[in-house]
């Protein structure tokens, strides 16, 4: 018997891997329908809660009367038409990052949004681990003093077959790693160092067989000179998540995200006035990633206090400008 809660109702469109995630970090809300061009992955995600109907037609999900928020976890060339098509009728909708394959898709969506009066929140879930909660809440405090740069890498190993995925499709995808990762390590950077003015960087194809990147490289750095060294890589081979963000008074090292990426773990190096080996505090959190839960909680309030989310449309689109200008400048040509 599936769960039975009495909170809003949902639903998920695109119901493979991060679909199951999302289902399970829902809390108080009602998945009632789910959604999948393959209808066993539909009725598979549908038999977790009581009541949940499935399709394989979008639109039958969107249009639904039981239901006022809609989960697009689709791959990346259905995204912004089931999120224009979800915001037409009304719904609130959360969009898993990148959020489109490219900022052109997202193009009046969040203006179609306040006209029909819901909201959208792209999913940079990765703002919500405890060590990058964390971290934000030192910066805030002052504890770093003024923030210089940043440094980040984030990637893993791909797998056999890995370059026959959709994800190697530049017509599905939109890019490769760059568009894959890239899109957590290009949010987190803004969120600590704000919008950049200039962008810079090279993304190229150095193992997988495939006419998209497995490696991006950025240089970002902002109106007042605040710099962003970024790596996103699927020739990782030990899956690897690193954050390095430094201010005049202070470093936070972030380690690790969970699962394969190894124990999540945040150091804060405080600069001693008579500088030196600095003083120096860890923070461990070995317990399971609850990123999904804390994200969509969020949400939910966000919908009942009537507030634009965190991460927003602009945010994605943000993202996706720095991803498609490294790509010019790499030579590589993605317009689906």
């Amino acid at each position: 018997m599936g769960r039975q809660v009495s909170g809003p109702g949902v639903a998920i469109i695109g119901c493979g891997l991060i679909g199951h995630k999302r289902a399970k970090a829902l809390g108080n809300a009602r998945l009632v329908v789910c959604a999948d061009i393959v209808q066993e992955r539909a009725d598979r995600l549908a038999a977790t809660s009581q009541g949940c109907k499935a399709v394989i037609d979008w639109r039958e999900a969107i249009t639904d009367p039981s239901v006022s928020i809609v989960i697009i976890a689709t791959l990346h060339d259905t995204l912004a038409e089931i999120a224009h098509g979800a915001v037409g009728v009304g719904k609130h909708i959360l969009i898993e990052k990148p959020g489109a394959r490219n900022a052109a898709e997202l193009a009046g969506l969040a203006e179609a949004a306040a006209t029909n009066g819901c909201l959208v929140r792209i999913g940079f879930n990765h703002r919500y681990h405890r060590a990058l909660q964390k971290a934000q809440a030192l910066v805030k405090s002052g504890e770093l003093g003024p923030l210089m740069f940043l440094r980040a890498r984030y990637g893993h190993g791909g797998r056999v077959g890995y370059d026959r995925e959709w994800r190697s499709d530049p017509k599905k995808s939109g890019g490769g790693e760059l568009i894959d990762q890239g899109p957590h390590l290009i949010d987190l950077a803004r969120w600590f160092l704000g919008d950049f003015a200039e962008v810079n960087g090279f993304a190229a194809t150095y193992y997988w067989k495939m006419p998209v990147d497995d490696n991006g490289f950025l240089l970002l750095k902002t109106a007042e000179r605040k710099v962003a060294f970024l790596h996103a890589s699927c020739t990782e081979w030990k899956n690897t998540f690193s954050l390095e963000i430094y201010g005049r008074h202070g470093k936070i090292d972030i380690n690790g995200l969970g699962g394969s990426y190894g124990t999540e773990r945040l150091t804060f190096y405080r600069m001693l006035p008579q500088m030196g080996p600095p003083e120096t505090t860890s923070w461990e959190y070995p317990m399971e990633d609850n990123s999904w839960e804390v994200e969509f909680s969020e949400f939910i309030q966000d919908i009942r206090l009537k507030r634009q989310p965190g991460a927003s449309v602009r945010d994605a689109i943000e993202a996706l400008r720095i991803i498609e200008e490294i790509y010019r400048i790499s030579g590589y040509d993605y317009d689906p």
